[in-house]
This record gives structure tokens, sequence and C-alpha cells, in this order.
């Protein structure tokens, strides 16, 4: 089928997703095998469309897009027969039937992987977001995201930033700014090179509540694994950390303070189950089920790399910082100068010794226990 038929079949009434799937999988002829199994509403508009389509209202969303694609540059219409659809999407149980593209296909070639969290992050938040989707970018993966505010922008930021490769799936049409402020990461993602935007929805759709959720799964179903890197008990992170597993990605969380409270929606996950992260060695390590089709040889950081760019337990051994500590509470920035660490590594520190119950934060700084709590 080409893009024209996928077009016709994305706009037949009474159909969606889920039952264009089910029915693809049928691998029905086109077009004799399509009208013996469409519901009767669908097989009469198709016939409709197939023996007069000047007068069929499904011509117009075919002209429109065609339109659409030749007015201007890097824009394509992706459907199961193009070949850069992505093979991840087909093991969704309701893929997208066509997506609208805008950007640099080769964006498509993976390996993917989601980066999503609040957006509100603390500044270890956004610090992390960045750091990770970096490192990731410079070992040749793409940043999959929603363009979102907080961890969704500042990843794919970093990662085009790094001369890498980042996807973003609007709950909007491809043409569409939302939210305003992401005006030049829009612009980004349109035009440097291993940037693309994804929408399920015809350019000149306007962003509509219902319409995040739908996009997150395709978020997710482009990528190998998803990592939250921050998030609330109720965040949205947490619906797409859910359809991860249910679509059988793997799941990644960074941990946080338990005195956080854009931390502990990664505490939950990582308590049922998730993955956890401190460094991009870690991610690589859990996702080599994955690399006999996806993940193309890639170099592993050297010592010194991974120490700027993890959050790493090598620089700072656990005696050391305990040994700073004492029942005085000791402010974490006095903790960072004596120990000659940063603030990100000293926090993460920090955490693991708080969940082995030596140390506690309490007002004016961290104490060190002298047992258990």
């Amino acid at each position: 089928m080409d893009a024209k038929e996928w077009l016709v079949v994305n706009a037949l009434p009474g159909m969606g997703a889920l039952r264009t799937a089910q029915l693809v999988a049928r691998t029905p002829h086109w077009p004799d095998g399509w009208l013996a199994a469409l519901p009767h509403q669908a097989a009469s508009a198709l016939r409709l469309w197939l023996a007069h389509p000047e007068r069929s209202p499904l011509q117009q969303a075919v002209e429109e897009t065609q339109t659409w694609c030749r007015s201007g540059f890097n824009r394509h219409l992706l459907h199961r027969d193009h070949p850069a659809w992505p093979d991840l999407l087909n093991q969704l149980p309701d893929p997208p039937v066509v997506l609208w593209a805008q950007g640099d296909l080769s964006a498509l070639n993976g390996p993917t992987l989601a980066i999503v969290g609040t957006r509100r992050p603390t500044s270890e938040g956004s610090s992390n977001a960045q750091v990770f989707a970096r490192e990731l970018a410079s070992r040749g993966w793409c940043i999959v995201s929603g363009m979102a505010l907080g961890v969704d922008g500042l990843a794919q930021r970093a990662a085009l930033a790094a001369g890498g490769q980042s996807i973003a799936v609007l709950g909007c049409g491809v043409d569409v700014i939302y939210p305003p402020r992401h005006r030049d990461l829009h612009e980004q993602l349109s035009t440097l090179p291993g940037g693309l935007l994804l929408s399920e929805h015809p350019p000149g759709t306007l962003a509509r509540p219902a319409f995040f959720p739908r996009r997150n799964r395709i978020v997710t179903g482009l990528s190998l694994a998803t990592l939250v890197i921050e998030a609330a008990e109720k965040s949205g992170s947490l619906v797409s950390a859910r359809l991860a597993l249910e679509q059988g990605r793997d799941l990644l969380a960074l941990p946080g303070s338990l005195h956080n409270v854009q931390a502990r929606g990664c505490l939950q996950l990582l308590r049922s189950g998730a993955t956890l992260v401190r460094h991009v060695d870690d991610i690589l390590e859990e996702l080599q089920h994955w690399a006999e089709r996806f993940m193309p040889a890639v170099p592993v950081a050297n010592d010194a790399e991974s120490s700027v760019h993890a959050l790493s337990d090598h620089e700072l051994p656990p005696d050391d910082l305990l040994s700073a500590l004492s029942a005085t509470p000791t402010p974490i920035d006095v903790l960072v100068q004596s120990t000659g660490v940063t603030v990100s590594e000293c926090q993460q520190r920090l955490l693991m010794l708080e969940l082995d119950g030596k140390v506690t934060q309490q007002a004016g700084g961290w104490v060190r226990l002298t047992r258990p709590w």
C-alpha cells in the first residue's frame, strides 16, 4: 500500500489505531480484503473513495497531506510500508496508522532511548537530564521525548547540542509549536541534522489534553527503554513508565533524595522493580539483550570521562564522606568543599548512605547516625 492508501485507512470512520492494527494483523489484500473485513460504515466509505475519490470526504485528507509535504523541506508521511517506518512500533497493540514527520528521518535509525521526567526539575534533575542525554548522544543513541517543559526539553536540547540525534513526538500537529516557549527547540528539531518531529495528528491540529497520553505510547514505543530522571508521585512520567512496561520495554530510573518531592516517583519505580541507574554504562549493560538487532557497537567511556559525566560512586568512597559527618548537621556545600566532589555526586552518595541507615538529613544539614533508625 502507498501513502495515499494509508491516509485513507487512517481517515476511515469508526476505526482508530487499535482496530486498524487488528485488521492489519490479518494481512488482508488491498483493497478487496479490506472491504471484506471492514465494518459496514468504514467499508462503504472506502468503496466510495475507490470508485469516486472526487466525491469522497476521505480525499480531503489525502490532498491536504500531499500539499503539506510539497510545500516545505524535510516533510514526510510515514506508514508501515515506508522504508523509514520503525519496526519497534509494529510491536505495539495500537501503533499509529500514519505519522506526519518533519526533519531528518535518519534519526529513526536508532538505537533509541526515551528520557522523561517532571516539568519542574530540581537543579540536580536538570543537570542529570543534560548529562545523560549528552553522553548517550555521543555514544550514538537517539534521545526520544515529548518536547515538554522540564526534563524532556532539557534532554533533547542537550542531545542536539552534542551533535547527536533526538526525536520529539508531539500531542499536536508537527507544525504546531507546543509549548510556545519551545519555539527554538521546535526549529532545531525541524532543521538540524539528527532532529525529527513526529505526530499521529495531521498538520494544524492543536494540542489537547487527551492527546498526550496517546502521544506517550509512541514515545515509549519508539524506544528500547525509558529513563525516568525525576518524577513526583503523581507525575505524568509514571504513565510513560507504565506504558514502557506494558510494551515489553526496559524501565530505568535515577535515584534521588528521600526528601526531594520530585524524586519520589522514581523511588517508587525503583521499589517496584525498575532498574537503578547511576551512569550511562548501567544503561548499556542493562540493554545488552537488544544488542543484536538494535544496538551498534559504541565506544565505552574511559574512567576519566565517566567520572565527569556519570553519577559515579568511584569518586568518593563511602567512608570518606561518612568520616566528614558527625552528630552536628553539616550543610551540603560544606561537604562538597571538604571532599572536593560535585554537588550531584555528593547528593547521590548521601542517598546511598541514607538508604543504608548511616546518615539522615536534619535542619541545617546532614548528620551521621550511630545506629540505623
